[in-house]
């Protein structure tokens, strides 16, 4: 493959440069077990509270709100199954919604199997959470709400302050998964009413296999993984230092550069939008126009399969993402592109475009001028497209 053009920045980012220079030290040189007493060791523990203090800023959180976990399904998982755990005898009734990411959806079903009772809540048609909703679901076993921070599909971002607002109002709980939004967009706990957030290394160029889980002081919850008495007793394990830093690394970074990464990427997003909807027919943008993360675009296209699309784009050098998840093995439509209201046909035909620091126009030219060629071939030998431009012509000459 000469070309490769990667607009998967949702699935994972290359890790940066600096994150990777920041992290060899300590897979050779500073190898270290930080829960050793010697020096030597004990060198690693400062460097890990250093890369706590750095993420804890970037929150306005505590340094010691920071729990490191292996990635945004582990912290999802704990802070949904430690919580249901700690906070049983006070109910078991949770609220979250229907687009949520599957280690979220799966731990409530999980948790549904153990006696819990699970509210999921509709979205409007651009995938918005009606904090009104929300607020008439709470009942007085309510325990958590878990509502993610923007979605990881078609990017809408929520309304996380007010929802954050009627959890506090309320005394209960708020989660949110901010695996997508951590680095991309402003988060305040304090701001927003957050207990609990996820995130996860990899998504902003860290690297893969490291996250946090924040637990702001007073949130009951113990230990998800039993063992050692690493992470001030909260998660057990050793700790896994170069992950550390390199998420520490990579966070700072995402932070610093925030503002003219979300200019630049907002400004292309909207540039891609604009040519798609422009010059391809019977096309569709999922997700909030303007409430979305800078660097997502999800389209639907109608009377083709997603499938072909992502292997043909892919023949072309393109490195792109389905909204429906017959790519990994199953044939049902996105979950969250059904929630948002789009017939089955039409969720099929999906397509994610997420992009990244080093996307140029150029490139997004290109991937439009293949998507034009692509589609059209699709969609001429689809027979459902047949059927309707003939539907068409028929309707023509009738008026």
């Amino acid at each position: 493959m000469e070309k490769l053009i990667y607009l998967d920045n949702a699935a994972t980012t290359k890790t940066a440069p600096e994150v990777v220079e920041a992290m060899l030290p300590y897979f050779s040189e500073y190898y270290g077990n930080p829960s050793s007493i010697y020096t030597f060791a004990a060198k690693n523990k400062e460097v890990e509270t250093q890369q706590r203090e750095k993420i804890a800023q970037i929150l306005g959180a505590k340094t010691n709100e920071i729990y490191f976990t292996a990635g945004g399904t582990e912290a999802d998982n704990w802070a949904l199954k430690a919580t249901a755990e700690a906070y049983e005898k006070k109910g078991k009734h949770i609220i979250t919604t229907k687009i949520e990411h599957h280690a979220i959806l799966h731990t409530c079903q999980y948790l549904e199997g153990r006696g819990f009772e699970v509210t999921c809540l509709d979205v409007d048609e651009y995938g918005l959470v009606n904090p009104e909703e929300l607020e008439r679901a709470i009942r007085p076993d309510t325990i958590l709400i878990s509502v993610m921070f923007a979605n990881n599909e078609i990017g809408t971002i929520e309304p996380i302050k007010e929802i954050g607002e009627i959890a506090s109002r309320h005394g209960v709980l708020f989660h949110t998964d901010a695996v997508q939004a951590f680095g991309q967009v402003p988060i305040n706990v304090d701001e927003f009413h957050i207990d609990m957030l996820s995130a996860s290394g990899h998504k902003l160029n860290g690297p893969k296999g490291i996250g946090f889980l924040y637990i702001r002081k007073g949130v009951k919850i113990r230990s998800f993984i039993h063992g050692g008495a690493q992470e001030r007793k909260r998660r057990a394990g050793t700790e896994n230092v170069p992950g550390i830093v390199g998420l520490g690394t990579a966070a700072r970074r995402a932070a610093e550069t925030m503002k003219e990464r979300a200019e630049k990427e907002s400004t292309l997003r909207d540039y891609l939008i604009e040519r798609v909807l422009d010059e391809i027919p019977y096309t569709r943008l999922n997700g909030h126009p303007q409430k979305r993360l800078p660097n997502n675009a999800n389209f639907s296209f109608e009377f083709i399969e997603g499938e072909s699309m992502l292997i043909r784009l892919d023949m072309a050098g393109v490195c792109a993402s389905s909204g429906s998840a017959c790519t990994s093995g199953s044939l049902d439509p996105s979950h969250v592109l059904l929630a948002i209201g789009l017939p089955h046909e039409k969720a099929h035909g999906s397509l994610r475009l997420t992009l990244g620091e080093e996307t140029t126009k150029e490139e997004l030219d290109y991937v439009v001028d293949q998507l034009k060629v692509i589609v059209k071939e699709l969609r001429d030998m689809s027979p459902l497209y047949e059927d309707f431009v003939k539907q068409k012509n028929k309707m023509k000459h009738v008026h």
